[in-house]
């Protein structure tokens, strides 16, 4: 019997597999290399591995402990612009970190909003540069995240099950304890997990927020092993420090999600009569309330600023801008090219390939990259395409995720058809693979473009003058006390950033699967 032909070739993955293996592992040898001539870890080094275990470990408790109320709220009530919160709970995800920084700052910084209105009263300011501003940065981030894990949680559950508490008469307690929390039980530990593995590998925000040596994570204290002490063997050595801490990580949240599942119903979406009024319910609106403040605030306090700053625009904003967007498409368009070629491998030994960036960080691997030009190159030479790079590795899991589910979903149903057709290699691609997977490609494309437009990690290593992005110059004119035209940039790189998602996303269209 002849082997069923796929898309554009199984050997395309096993290419592709191969290819993200030593562009991962290449960097990885160079700097176990460089680290053999390395030092120790010093106190310093042990003093940011303490901080960095110490602020993932809080980010990702109180992540989750917010996320609680909103996503039960969002579980159990049902009123207008629900969808939209809900959409709203997706947008910092690909929100650039320096923007939304900066949206903190003004409002929770020394001249933001809540210090002049504390000022009137009399108390003193708040600083928010150390360990709760770091914290309080990743909770912005990642409570969003975590509202949408648990309210995943929350959908598995059949609602014919809650449709016979409510027949039962059974109180909210009851409910709780005997339909909810069995659920909260699989997805709490996964969920805190993932963001503590996230925030380990979080670099912009320990950069602007971090305060000084008592707020220094191991990427940050990389960065400055790089750019103020130009060690290369003791940023090897913390870079090794680094994967091992991410790796780790990426495995714990592994081994603890659990997701039995909470049975099997008829599928129907049927209205919550368990839903308690009173003050449950005005519990329910001042979380949701809360909430979209918190997302919302920070946005428009850059949106204001940015406004009135826009006559101060600095002279290098054209050729950042453009060097961005450059980086943004290239990273894009490489993404999904890899991620479609892991697909058609249809192995999920080649997928998990794909995935393995996750236990890595964009400074180690620009770490890596730096050894290795540095003795043949200057490597600010090369700063657009190493970004580029990297920037494809870190968004390709995601990509992936999106793609592959989607491409053996089309090979079940219409691959049969096709081989019958001899739809084969590029053929097959253009008639069958592409118009019916416009909607991920789409979606995939348009997340790795908004990744990569606010990406601020190895640009800072490699970056000049002459060949920075529109987040190193947000970051610089920030360092230089240029608040206004930093504002001016911030609202500039989030409207590109919203706008190649919506673009590449639009563009993607309704799938026909």
């Amino acid at each position: 019997m002849a082997q069923r032909p796929v898309a554009i070739g199984r050997r395309s993955g096993y290419v592709a597999a191969a290819l993200i293996l030593a562009l991962l592992g290449v960097p990885l040898l160079a700097i176990f290399l460089r680290a053999g001539g390395g030092v120790l870890p010093g106190p310093s080094d042990w003093a940011a591995l303490r901080f960095t275990l110490t602020q993932a470990s809080l980010s990702a408790v109180f992540s989750v402990v917010l996320a609680l109320p909103v996503a039960r709220a969002l579980a159990r009530r049902r009123f207008p612009g629900r969808r939209l919160m809900v959409a709203l709970t997706g947008a910092p995800f690909i929100l650039p970190v320096v923007v939304a920084v900066m949206g903190l700052l003004a409002i929770f910084g020394a001249r933001g909003l809540l210090n002049g209105v504390a000022a009137h009263f009399g108390l003193g300011p708040w600083r928010i540069y150390g360990l709760h501003g770091v914290v309080l940065a990743h909770v912005f981030f990642n409570m969003p995240l975590a509202v949408r894990m648990i309210l995943q949680g929350w959908q598995a559950i059949p609602s014919e099950r809650f449709r016979l508490a409510a027949q039962l008469d059974l109180p909210p307690r009851q409910v709780f304890r005997l339909l909810e929390w069995p659920m909260l039980r699989q997805v709490l530990p996964g969920a805190m997990a993932a963001i503590f593995a996230i925030c380990l590998a979080s670099f912009a925000v320990a950069l602007i927020l971090g305060g000084g040596p008592r707020a220094t994570t191991v990427e940050l204290a990389i960065y400055q092993a790089f750019l103020f002490d130009f060690d290369l063997g003791r940023a090897a050595v913390l870079a090794l420090m680094q994967t091992s801490l991410v790796a780790v990580a990426a495995i714990l949240a592994l081994l603890v999600t659990r997701m039995d599942g909470s049975g099997t119903g008829l599928d129907r979406a049927l209205p919550r009569w368990d839903s308690p009024g009173g003050w449950r319910r005005l519990a329910d609106g001042a979380g949701l309330a809360l909430a979209g403040v918190f997302l919302i605030g920070p946005l428009l306090a850059v949106a204001v600023a940015g406004l009135s700053g826009l006559g101060d625009l600095p002279s290098g904003l054209w050729p950042a801008i453009g060097n961005s967007v450059v980086v943004s498409l290239l990273s894009a368009l490489s993404t999904v090219v890899v991620a479609l070629a892991l697909s058609a491998a249809m192995s999920r030994v080649v997928q998990g390939i794909g995935l393995l960036p996750l236990a890595l960080s964009p400074l180690v691997l620009g770490t890596g990259y730096f050894l290795i030009l540095n003795p043949v190159i200057a490597p600010g030479r090369l700063a657009l395409p190493v970004t580029v790079l990297v920037n494809t590795l870190m968004a390709l899991p995601f990509s992936l995720r999106v793609l592959a589910p989607a491409y053996l979903r089309v090979e079940a149903d219409f691959g049969r058809l096709a081989d019958t057709l001899a739809l084969r290699g590029l053929s097959r691609l253009r008639w069958l693979l592409l118009p019916r997977l416009r909607a991920p490609l789409g979606f995939a494309a348009g997340l790795a473009g908004a990744l990569s437009m606010g990406d601020l990690g190895v640009i800072t290593l490699f970056g000049s003058e002459d060949r920075q992005t529109l987040p190193l110059l947000m970051y610089r004119l920030m360092g230089a006390y240029r608040s206004e035209a930093a504002a001016s940039c911030g609202l500039i790189l989030m409207g590109l950033s919203f706008g190649i998602f919506w673009l590449f996303d639009r563009g993607g269209g309704k799938s026909h699967a």
